[in-house]
């Protein structure tokens, strides 16, 4: 239902990878992108003083083939986000998203992810002093409610504000978020999911782009999810099992994927695997990303031993992943 709507905003957001920790790498994104053309990719959240103070080429910088890519910003304070933003607006960013709804205990001590659900007045002064500062869409990612929160209620205020500052998008995982007594990876799984509520949003926000988050685990499901909201974001199954990213193009959006199959994926990733070996990286960087590749094919196990055993060694080189790939014998038999 969203293509019209996502086109006024810039992007088209009908199908996007959700900002992972520790997994939505630059080396993750470019593998990504040889997946499929049109997914939008998303950064690791950075926090605001990283961005300042650190470094930023290491931090932020990315590769030109990863278009369109939004950077995901951690921070509470409108002044350094804004700054944030021009910065990332200045490397090349499509889209610049504010993290409203991760709940670790790191992003609580520095009053910002989920804990911003309990202000959403704050959250809305941050978003319209972003916005004053690019010209890039701005968007906000959020839970439906944090711990004893009314969804209903907590997700309209949150919503109701980062509209009215101009926000661009709303990205919603269908969960709260308990920030006492549930740990990170326990937020991703125990708080029963409601889609309904995102689809309530949706229709109360109808010329504003409304994308549904979590657990959603096939392209198959996020059509579904289609049906209801703008667009549809995949965290751990995008990552876990990449290969579901092939379909992306051709099923969402008519059109031919990149490559035909996965090995045709992995060999074209030789260039850029090789130039990271030459400025002195390592492989286990990039084929840690790699080791879902293959479902229900013959050899695949084999595949996923040799990046596990010969990736990690120092001085490996594109040959272990040649090696790996000549492990699998048929790709005809993965599901779609």
């Amino acid at each position: 239902m969203g293509e019209k709507i996502n086109e006024m905003n810039g992007l088209d957001r009908r199908i996007s990878v959700a900002p992972m920790m520790d997994w939505t790498d630059r080396h993750c994104r470019v593998f990504h992108r040889r997946l499929t053309r049109r997914a939008l990719l998303y950064t690791e959240m950075v926090t605001t003083g990283a961005v300042i103070h650190g470094d930023r080429a290491r931090l932020i910088g990315f590769d030109a083939s990863e278009h369109p890519v939004a950077l995901q910003l951690g921070g509470s304070v409108p002044a350094d986000l804004a700054r944030c933003a021009k910065i990332g607006e200045d490397f090349g960013y499509d889209e610049i998203n504010l993290n409203v709804g991760c709940p670790s205990d790191r992003v609580q001590d520095g009053r910002f992810g989920a804990c911003l659900m309990a202000e959403p007045q704050l959250v809305g002064d941050c978003v319209a002093t972003m916005k004053a500062a690019v010209r890039v869409p701005v968007t906000v990612k959020c839970r439906i409610g944090i711990d004893d929160q009314d969804p209903e209620a907590a997700l309209g205020a949150l919503a109701n504000a980062v509209v009215a500052a101009g926000a661009d998008a709303l990205v919603v995982h269908a969960r709260k978020a308990w920030l006492k007594g549930l740990s990170p990876k326990e937020n991703r799984d125990i708080p029963p999911l409601d889609y309904d509520r995102v689809y309530r949003l949706k229709a109360a926000l109808p010329r504003v782009p409304v994308i549904v988050n979590g657990g959603i685990g096939s392209i198959e499901e996020a059509r579904q999810h289609l049906a209801h909201v703008d667009g549809v974001m995949m965290g751990r199954a995008a990552y876990q099992e990449p290969w579901r990213l092939l379909a992306v193009d051709a099923e969402v959006f008519g059109e031919p994927p990149p490559h035909a199959d996965m090995k045709a994926v992995l060999l074209a990733m030789r260039p850029y695997i090789e130039a990271h070996l030459a400025a002195g990286g390592r492989l286990h960087a990039i084929t840690r990303h790699m080791v879902g590749a293959f479902h229900g094919v013959p050899g695949a196990r084999a595949f996923r031993r040799m990046l596990a055993e010969q990736g990690v060694r120092p001085g490996a080189g594109f040959e272990v992943l040649q090696a790996a790939l000549d492990c699998v014998r048929d790709e005809a038999a993965v599901a779609a």
